[in-house]
């Protein structure tokens, strides 16, 4: 009689696989994959944890577990990652979304929603390096009166972004360009400038876990010697695009919000900043206030 395999065993003998190999979250690894796999969400799981599975989800399921023990990261495997609550499709051409970068998306939205545009403007903002959109279209979807221009160096990390636009329908609220940094965006202006730029010092790549250092993209990884270069880039060059009254927005790396912000309050035209904390008292978001902000 052939073997049965059910979803329950499949997921036991699958968690103790990754264990023994040492991934960092085997049970939760194996049930994002399998649920993928199947098109269930997770608790569908535990409520037919005796359903067999066919031959070919079998032999399916089998080359994402040896994918996941090469250290591919689970939503390159999907392709797909939620953030904010919304889908966003990921190639190893963009980062993954992290939950600390909601932190930023979070005190974005609110200073967006403290501003007032002059009657018959919109609020504008511009995402910076923005990878697979999931900063820019968030806010989209959260606030219908914006517009927003996104920049990434990567044609390919472009493609996506506009990929998910159009499954979120906010594509058409949102200007795509490809180019470095601020380049593209030459002669307009805005409301806000956000960006999760590279911020690990070159020397720490070598120290970062596998599955990032092998995979993820090392162009929005490596910050250069001291993990800074492109907040000294965004110093120089985000307050000229800013409207009176607006505000550059940017996560950072652990123990360098005070130096990030020190290097924004350089610039003239900056009046103030602030550093927001996220939920376990780390600093994770610098803002900087152009003159005449009122939030």
């Amino acid at each position: 009689m052939a073997e049965v395999w059910t979803i329950g065993r499949i997921l036991k003998w699958t968690e103790q696989f990754f264990a023994q190999k040492g991934i960092e979250s085997p049970r939760l690894d194996a049930e994002v994959l399998l649920g993928h796999l199947l098109k269930k969400e997770r608790i569908y799981l535990y409520v037919h944890f005796d359903e067999p599975l066919e031959k070919d989800e079998l032999a399916a399921f089998h080359k994402m577990i040896k994918q996941r023990v090469s250290r591919v990261p689970v939503a390159y495997i999907t392709g797909e990652k939620e953030f904010m609550g919304l889908p966003f499709k990921v190639t190893p051409a963009t980062l993954v979304p992290r939950p600390d970068t909601e932190i930023l998306v979070q005190a974005a939205i609110d200073a967006l929603r403290n501003m007032h545009p002059e009657e018959g403007e919109r609020l504008t903002f511009a995402d910076i390096g923005t990878g697979s959109g999931a900063i820019c279209l968030s806010i989209l979807h959260e606030l219908p009166e914006a517009r927003a221009c996104t920049v990434d160096i990567s044609e390919e990390a472009r493609a996506v972004a506009e990929e998910n636009a159009g499954s979120l329908g906010v594509q058409d609220r949102v200007e795509f360009f490809t180019g470095d940094l601020l380049a593209p965006l030459a002669g307009r202006t805005f409301d806000a400038i956000l960006s999760n730029p590279p911020y690990i010092p070159t020397a720490d790549l070598a120290g970062l876990q596998e599955d990032v250092q092998k995979y993820e993209p090392r162009s929005a990884l490596d910050g250069g010697t001291d993990g800074l270069d492109f907040y000294r880039r965004l110093t120089e060059e985000a307050p000229a695009l800013l409207k009176r009254g607006g505000f550059l927005a940017v996560e950072v790396g652990i123990h360098q919000a005070e130096e990030v912000s020190a290097l924004f309050m350089v610039h003239p035209d900056i009046q103030s900043t602030e550093i927001v904390k996220d939920l376990a008292g780390i600093p994770r978001v610098v803002m900087a206030y152009k003159e005449g902000y009122c939030g």
